[in-house]
Order: structure tokens, then sequence, then C-alpha cells
């Protein structure tokens, strides 16, 4: 499974921005794809996580209601649409693909995509 994401970029806070991950593959099928982010000295967080058939999601609590992942299963791509941004939301966005869950965990991924750098300003 190959991810490429795409989208980052600059806000002011209050903004938004929407990053999009394309997902490919000849062999396998992704189960979910999810959104973490890793900001300069921390650890990498679940951000969001959507089932690929299922379309259940998961927010990590510090995005719940303003971010929000959605597919497109004819393109094969995942998008995360992020508002009322915060300098907090400021770090490298990953896509990632499971094969097998619909997880909030980084060990539930199999793939992941190079990131995407957002960086937010007061």
């Amino acid at each position: 499974v190959q991810l490429q994401a795409s989208g980052g970029g600059s806000a002011q806070a209050g903004g938004s921005l929407r990053l999009s991950c394309g997902e490919s593959s000849s062999t396998v099928s992704a189960y979910a794809l999810g959104w973490f982010r890793q900001a300069p000295g921390k650890e990498r967080e679940f951000v969001a996580t959507i089932g690929w058939g299922t379309g259940r999601t998961f927010y990590g609590d510090s995005v719940k209601g303003r971010f929000t992942i959605s597919t497109d299963n004819t393109k094969k791509m995942v998008y995360l649409q992020m508002t009322s941004l915060k300098p907090e939301d400021t770090a490298v966005y990953y896509c990632a693909a499971a094969l097998h869950s619909v997880g909030v965990y980084l060990y539930d991924y199999d793939y992941w995509g190079q990131g995407t750098l957002v960086t937010v300003s007061t």
C-alpha cells in the first residue's frame, strides 16, 4: 500500500485547511485510513480515522468538533478537513493505512505516508 499525502501549508488561527491522501495498492486493500500528527519535540498522536467500507469514524479529543475525516472511495482518497485551526495544531500530518481494524493507536497501522507540514500562526 502506498500513501501520498498533500494539502499542508500555512494558515492563521481560526482558519481552515484540507489535507488529502491517496491510497494505491495492486495487491492489498486497506481496512481503514487514519491521520496522525507529530509536533516538534512531541510524540506522534492520533487525529482521526475512518473505515473504508463502513464509514465508521473516530477522532482524537483535541480535534473533535473541528476536524472532519471523509473518503472518496471511487478515487481511493481520504480527506481531513481542518477548521477553527489553533497554533497547537502545528505539526507534520501523516496518513496511514490499517489492514485489519479501525484503530486509534500507532500499532494499528501497517503503512505510512511521507507526511505534510501544517503551520498555524496567531
